[in-house]
């Protein structure tokens, strides 16, 4: 198997694709990174965590996208005049990119990571499903709320990624030409289908 595997995981909110991500990262011996990105890109932007949080990819993207304020750790007028969405955007991607050329084996669960790093040649990006029912009652589970609750949480936050995916990729959120491989975890479970994923990288990565 090559030295060099970054795995990047798009995920439908209540798939269990996170937890099926990081059991890949197990897997193949990975340094996994989700929100740990954000903090990345704060201490490398002098921005707040908080900030980027609050700008994250189901945060009212859109919402927010003309109408940011700045909580700085430090002062730089550069950034007071002329930071916007995409200046966030940046330095997220910039910590994508370094921290995908100090670790040659990295986990990315989403934040647009296949398409930051579509130039990198040791990339497989994979897109996990589950169905609706699965879904709503994962995310009761989590979040202890009920099933009208959670169709809500779900539709929302989905709705907010979606634009987000798009707007910086050009690209379809969860569309199949997307990705290497889009795979449905209500079939075969958690484990069942980070067993097929890992199958598949294997395959992909002997080619």
């Amino acid at each position: 198997m090559d030295k060099k595997l970054i795995i990047n995981i798009g995920r439908q909110i209540g798939s269990g694709g996170r937890v099926i991500a990081r059991l890949l990262a197990d897997e193949f011996d990975c340094q996994f990174y989700d929100r740990e990105i954000l903090n990345l890109a704060a201490k490398e932007s002098g921005f707040s965590e908080k900030f980027f949080e609050q700008n994250d990819e189901q945060k009212g993207f859109l919402k927010s996208h003309f109408n940011i304020h700045l909580p700085l750790l430090a002062d730089n007028d550069f950034y007071k005049n002329n930071f916007s969405q995409e200046s966030l955007y940046q330095f997220q991607s910039d910590a994508i990119r370094e921290v995908a050329d100090k670790n040659p084996r990295c986990v990315f669960v989403g934040r647009t990571a296949d398409y930051v790093l579509r130039d990198n040649p040791h990339t497989v990006n994979i897109f996990i499903t589950a169905s609706m029912p699965t879904r709503v009652a994962n995310v009761c589970q989590r979040r202890g709320c009920t099933e009208e609750e959670a169709q809500k949480i779900i539709e929302n936050g989905e709705s907010e990624r979606a634009k987000y995916y798009n707007y910086y990729t050009a690209k379809t959120w969860g569309a199949a030409e997307s990705y290497d491989l889009c795979v449905d975890a209500s079939i075969l479970g958690t484990e069942g289908t980070k067993e097929l994923i890992a199958e598949f990288i294997r395959r992909k990565l002997q080619r």
